[in-house]
């Protein structure tokens, strides 16, 4: 154990006087030895349970999660702060990869984070036998269910090596779990016996609206005219992220766009940008987001349908963090739900077609069967689309469950810069300099130019080297090229396209098994999702908070009091449960039969008429119920809508 305590440790390293509510109780339940599972939402700070510990701890953290952008970002912000953090991820060099776990081995590593396809390689099996761990944190941890929204069959292997670590306490996080996913996630991980630490859902201070509009664009506008602050706008693809940016632009607000194809460069300059307030409004894929924690955030507009209400929860819920008003608004018409639920058919492609894909896959990139086993390759979609006349959204989905079922892992195309590493010991170095004169100029060179060279995958600019050195870069480049393949050193060139990494040796594709759990099921299930999503949108008589809390298994929270719904609500003057008890006695009349205003009243004897007047007012306006010419009321079934993916 560390000399300091918990406190002091999120002093020393976070700068924080004080834990949010629930984190001390997560890091206690840790340190006594007991597998936890921390259900925090959105800007709870899952993180903080799983680093205090793991910095109180002695040894090494390990930390599965499947989001690289997310991985590179903790590690990049521990080792900010002075604390040595290693990341492992399909997609990396063999190189890479065997650096990464020298320094896990010789322990100067105190976090490990690794996708969970890397878990139960022969290199981690051999680093883990040389790794004093002292603590799995399981992030995502909803990947592991089949239920869950994101479920990833690679997440089932975690359990796997609690063998070989069996007195080390696991700490799963998650924002986004029912109650089905809850009990799953611990049966899946071993527990014991059950340990759940969760948060209330409730967000007082976030007001969710829904407008059902054509023109979305002008009422985007009018919520950034109306709403002071920092602002997010999501939307569905790439190309909407800057069309949208730039139509605000034109109307006076500050925006900028943001998506998973932009340089490295390009997401850190727009990141700050937005940060630090000089940038207000950032219009992004849900690529944005992840790990970026600004408080003051004051509205989260989508433009589309989120595909889930765990995703919708967990994007809308990066408004407010601070505490203070903000609001979650959602935009959608008719055709949006029917494109929606095309979409989806569209993300379960038959079977026999994403064997075909797989196939034309091995094909294309001249592996052959038994072959290709953490293999990295470069991978234009449309070109194999083109080759094998694969229709391109269809085929990307494809390849997208092949992945979930822990064949391969795709990376994004994005910007890198080229990275270098010696091979060789400096005194080695030194005699192959004296041995190969052409070379010992740019050796020289690089070892004046860059630190760290001999122990870290470093980044250079051969643009640079060409001007120190007065020669071109591609001379450059061949010099490079030349020493990589004498080993003298690793050098990988940079590169802004997708890649392909084979997580396994390539099979048959008639042997590629797809289980009616990992298919039908999880098809079934997102569509209950998508269903729920709609009917969220599409409901105008209960609270949205409650409509939320409930889906995920919290039914006895209060009307927030602010949302749409609440708010038209409170101007018939009626509680939430004035207004319930009323629509209970009312809504079985009205659907047998016409009833006049005074049967109306008399059926809610314990209610003043006043009130009941009133909420027969507000669900004749809100389209609830229907009053004909010779003053009869009638319940509307066709707006009699279901909630029961909510109950």
């Amino acid at each position: 154990m560390s000399a300091l305590t918990i406190h002091q440790v999120l002093t020393k390293y976070w700068g924080h006087s004080a834990f949010r509510p629930l984190q001390e109780d997560i890091i206690n339940s840790v340190l006594a030895g007991k597998d936890t599972l921390a259900l925090l939402p959105t800007g709870g700070g899952k993180s903080i349970c799983f680093q205090v510990p793991g910095m109180v701890l002695d040894g090494t953290t390990l930390v599965v999660t499947p989001l690289i952008a997310l991985m590179k970002d903790q590690v990049e912000n521990l080792r900010s702060k002075g604390i040595p953090a290693e990341a492992i991820y399909s997609g990396m060099s063999p190189r890479e990869t065997e650096l990464a776990f020298n320094h896990v081995v010789h322990g100067t590593t105190k976090f490990l984070y690794l996708s969970p396809e890397r878990l139960l390689t022969d290199k981690f099996r051999t680093a883990l036998e040389h790794t004093k761990v002292s603590l799995i944190a399981v992030d995502e941890a909803h990947c592991i269910s089949q239920w869950g929204y994101d479920f990833r069959p690679p997440y089932l292997r975690i359990a796997e090596i609690r063998q070989f670590l069996p007195a080390v306490p696991v700490i799963a996080l998650t924002a986004t779990a029912t109650p089905k996913v809850v009990a799953d996630i611990q049966q899946k991980l071993q527990f014991p016996e059950p340990n759940v630490f969760e948060r209330s859902f409730e967000r007082k201070n976030l007001a969710y609206v829904v407008f059902k509009e054509e023109n979305k664009l002008e009422r985007l506008l009018r919520v950034c005219n109306n709403v002071r602050g920092t602002g997010i706008v999501y939307v569905r693809n790439r190309r909407k992220t800057r069309e949208i940016a730039e139509f605000l632009v034109r109307n006076g607000i500050s925006a900028d766009f943001y998506h998973a194809g932009l340089s490295p460069v390009d997401r850190e300059n727009k990141q700050t940008s937005w940060k630090l307030g000089s940038i207000r409004v950032m219009v992004s894929t849900n690529a944005f987001g992840m790990g970026i924690d600004k408080p003051d955030v004051r509205f989260v507009v989508h433009m589309d349908l989120p595909d889930s209400p765990e995703a919708y929860f967990q994007e809308a819920g990066r408004g407010g963090r601070d505490e203070k008003k903000a609001y979650a608004v959602l935009l959608y018409e008719d055709a949006d739900i029917l494109d929606a639920r095309h979409n989806l058919q569209l993300s379960y492609p038959d079977p026999e077609y994403i064997r075909n894909v797989y196939r034309a896959l091995g094909n294309y990139l001249n592996l052959a069967p038994g072959t290709g086993r953490d293999t990295v390759h470069e991978f234009d979609i449309l070109s194999f689309c083109n080759n094998y006349d694969f229709k391109p959204l269809v085929t990307f989905n494809a390849l997208k469950f092949i992945e979930r079922e822990g064949f391969i892992a795709m990376n994004e195309a994005m910007e890198t810069r080229s990275r270098i590493v010696f091979n060789l010991r400096k005194d080695e170095l030194y005699r192959f300099q004296v041995e190969n004169a052409l070379f010992d100029p740019i050796i020289k060179t690089i070892l004046r130019s860059y630190g760290g060279v001999f122990t870290e995958l470093t980044e250079i600019s051969e643009n640079e080297l060409s001007a120190r050195l007065s020669t071109g870069v591609d001379v450059v480049k061949g010099l490079l090229s030349q020493l990589n393949k004498l080993e003298v050193l690793t050098y990988l060139q940079a590169t802004d396209k997708p890649r392909i990494t084979f997580l396994s040796e390539l099979i048959r594709a008639d042997d590629l098994r797809i289980s009616q759990q990992h298919y039908f099921d999880r098809k079934a299930e997102a569509v209950q999702r998508l269903e729920a999503v709609i009917s969220y949108a599409t409901e105008q008589n209960h609270c949205r908070s409650q409509l939320l809390i409930a889906y995920f298994g919290q039914k006895e929270s209060p009307g927030c009091g602010i949302c749409d719904v609440c708010v038209e609500r409170n101007k018939a003057n009626l509680s939430n449960l004035e207004f319930d008890n009323i629509v209970e006695m009312i809504k079985p009349l009205l659907k047998v039969g016409g009833c006049n205003i005074r049967q109306i009243v008399d059926a809610c004897p314990r209610i003043s008429e006043e009130k009941v007047i009133n909420a027969v007012t507000w669900l004749t306006d809100n389209d609830k119920i229907s009053v004909s010419d010779d003053g009869l009321f009638r319940w509307k079934s066709k707006t009699d809508e279901s909630t029961h993916y909510y109950t």
